[in-house]
């Protein structure tokens, strides 16, 4: 067992039998990741597979289990939530978002990005509060964590969505939108590619990344939710972050009272 998982074990103990029967029908504990997040799945290993602190949670997560680990990848995060009653996976590393908790029990997160808004050049806005006004037009992934937030929060600006970052970044570009949406790890990075464009400062959310497991095996939700909690207290994640170099990415407060 690495140090990791040792770590953790210290704090919650091994597993309740149902637990790991719970997480283990197929006989292996199928992880689901989201490939797109570039922040959690950073690279690949030797034989193509994912690899960063995503990844390596659910590792972790099999080694405390005492399971063999099987990824099992999706394209992005919307694919990967719709699989939740599929039986496609047994524990998913994605983010919390009300709208995917209605099929899927989260855990508290383990980590967080920020979104915020990249403006073009010459643009009036100066904060992230201007850009919900009548007549403004913000490009967005689809069925992001924070696609999915500004869904239920924006007001009077127009939501175009783009299929994947790359899709709402050619809309912004290509129709002359008033504001691209992203994390701000990567709207750092299109910020360097477009003369003149800038990032609002602030946030208008923060995606929670956490464990999630499906409804049906909500008998192993406790022991998750306990596991994130250790992984946090025991200095893992923050190891994790450090170990694949990852810029942006926060460890998770941990919820009042915890």
């Amino acid at each position: 067992m690495t140090e990791e998982a040792k770590r953790i074990g210290a704090i919650i103990g091994a597993p309740p039998e149902a637990v790991r029967q719970a997480l283990s029908r197929h006989g292996v504990l199928r992880a689901g990741i989201n490939l797109s997040n570039f922040l959690l799945v950073s690279s690949r290993t030797a034989d193509g597979g994912p690899a960063g602190v995503s990844p390596d949670m659910a590792a972790i997560l099999a080694e405390c289990l005492g399971l063999p680990l099987q990824y099992v990848t999706y394209p992005s995060p919307g694919p990967l939530a719709d699989a939740a009653e599929r039986d496609e996976w047994d524990v998913a590393l994605v983010g919390a978002e009300p709208q995917r908790a209605a099929v899927i029990d989260f855990t508290p997160a383990y980590t967080e990005i920020e979104a915020t808004y990249l403006v073009p050049a010459g643009s009036p806005l100066q904060s992230v509060a201007e850009v919900d006004r009548k007549g403004r037009r913000i490009a967005v992934a689809a069925r992001t964590a924070y696609g999915l937030w500004l869904e239920r929060n924006i007001r009077e600006a127009e939501l175009i969505t783009g299929e994947g970052f790359d899709g709402a970044y050619q809309h912004f570009v290509d129709q002359k939108l008033d504001a691209l949406a992203g994390l701000r790890p990567k709207l750092i990075e299109d910020e360097k590619t477009l003369p003149g464009s800038r990032m609002l400062p602030g946030r208008f959310m923060a995606v929670q990344q956490a464990l999630g497991t499906p409804k049906a095996s909500g008998i192993a939700l406790d022991y998750l939710r306990s596991f994130v909690m250790a992984a946090i207290e025991s200095g893992v994640v923050r190891r994790l972050i450090a170990k694949h170099g990852v810029t942006g990415l926060s460890v998770a407060e941990p919820p009042p009272g915890s």
